[in-house]
């Protein structure tokens, strides 16, 4: 199971992480603050974390009009984690 799933990039977040110096992941339902600070540790070597922030984004509503009809559904359940850098940097960005 991986623990970090993708980066979350938005306008907000990235003008946070300039600001302050935190990221934002989402990772697995199971996933607790140890776990996914080894494992931002471990991907982004030269990185430290000074504090993990946890939450669970809820599911929305979500429907759009089709040729036959109203078609509604609702998006996924999430969990998303706030990594605090104690030192480093982490550029999404950069060519590998």
């Amino acid at each position: 199971m991986s623990i970090l799933i993708r980066p979350v990039i938005t306008e907000k977040l990235s003008r946070i992480q300039e600001e302050s110096g935190k990221v934002t992941f989402e990772v697995a339902q199971k996933a607790n603050k140890p776990e996914i600070k080894a494992a931002v540790e471990a991907t982004y070597p030269g990185v430290k974390v000074a504090k993990v922030n946890t939450m669970i984004m809820p599911s929305k509503p979500k429907g759009r009009f089709t040729k036959s009809g109203y078609q509604g559904g609702r998006t996924k359940t999430w969990k998303k984690a706030i990594v605090t850098l104690r030192e480093g940097e982490i550029d999404f960005f950069e060519e590998v």
